[in-house]
């Protein structure tokens, strides 16, 4: 069995974020035989999942929790080693990266970003409730199989388009969208392709947002609309900054870009899972970070 870093040992690779991407890019690592340190800062976007129904293997569906705890035990059985914290700075040196967290560094040779991305989340009360009950959603992708024939509502800012709204149409006639202001403006063209998909719109913002027995009250211009479920179309937030920081390249969102292998424009810089320009699932995550591993495996058996 393949052990991790001994004591004082620096770690040939370093990956930073503790969801499924940066889980299975270390698992792969150390099964290569190579010291891997995985840092995180525990606010994967995975453990917000009540339970998932299309990530393969699982046919009962599985809770985000229970599946980043076996894919932990599973890396940590195989020698990964942990570190909590929060990556402050990351600076390139000659031969590798010089990365900092609460008083602790290292100077890895190889590092795999796997920070993710995070929901913008409405102003709710009992959020997390309505998340656990289904009540609210952000990923349509994920789980529009779930809201079939369903009430659905859909919360957009300005700046949103009508691509959410008609996907979700495919799931469900019962579609309402949701200004959250005054600021939200739709083209000629688009009011009359969410007409013709039969997507209903309300004209006043909303005015708050209320779990009842497991479905949400919209409240705008002292009116209510009760829905099975509420999707929160107001956009992700990319956790990118430390490639960035490096000089990675990435698209107008903050998603970085990465060439076949996952490897940014930084050379040694890896990336794997929601941070990437990509199809935001686990599987994908899962598949990125196989491909950058096995990568960072065969650069370091070359010396590169």
């Amino acid at each position: 069995m393949a052990t991790g870093p001994a004591a004082g040992q620096q770690p040939e690779v370093l990956v930073i974020g503790g969801g499924p991407a940066g889980l299975v890019a270390a698992l792969y690592l150390a099964r290569f035989r190579r010291r891997v340190l995985l840092v995180e800062d525990g606010h994967s976007r995975a453990a917000r999942i009540p339970r998932s129904h299309n990530y393969p293997g699982f046919p009962d569906g599985v809770a985000g929790t229970e599946l980043l705890s076996a894919m932990r035990s599973q890396a940590a059985r195989y020698g990964v080693h942990f570190a909590t914290g929060r990556v402050e700075s990351v600076s390139v040196e000659p031969e590798s990266f010089k990365v900092e967290w609460n008083g602790s560094s290292v100077s890895p040779r190889k590092l795999v970003l796997a920070t993710g991305v995070s929901d913008v989340a409405p102003a709710m009360p009992h959020l997390a409730q309505a998340l656990q009950e289904g009540a609210l959603r952000y990923c349509p992708v994920c789980d529009g199989f779930e809201v079939i024939g369903q009430a659905v509502g859909l919360l957009v800012d300005d700046g949103s388009d009508t691509q959410e709204a008609l996907y979700l149409r495919h799931f469900t006639e019962r579609v309402t969208l949701f200004p959250v202001s005054r600021g939200v403006h739709f083209s000629e063209s688009q009011r009359r392709e969410l007409d013709e998909a039969g997507v209903s719109r309300v004209a006043e913002p909303v005015e708050s947002l209320r779990l009842w027995e497991g479905r949400v009250t919209v409240r705008h211009g002292g009116e209510e609309t009760v829905v099975d479920s509420l999707y929160g179309g107001l956009g992700l937030k990319v956790h990118s900054e430390l490639g960035r920081h490096l000089g990675a390249q990435h698209d107008e969102h903050g998603y970085l870009l990465t060439d076949r292998h996952q490897e940014t424009t930084v050379k040694g810089l890896y990336a794997a899972g929601d941070v990437v320009k990509a199809l935001n699932q686990i599987s994908v995550a899962v598949g990125q970070a196989a491909v950058a591993a096995s990568a960072i495996h065969m650069a370091l058996l070359q010396g590169r």
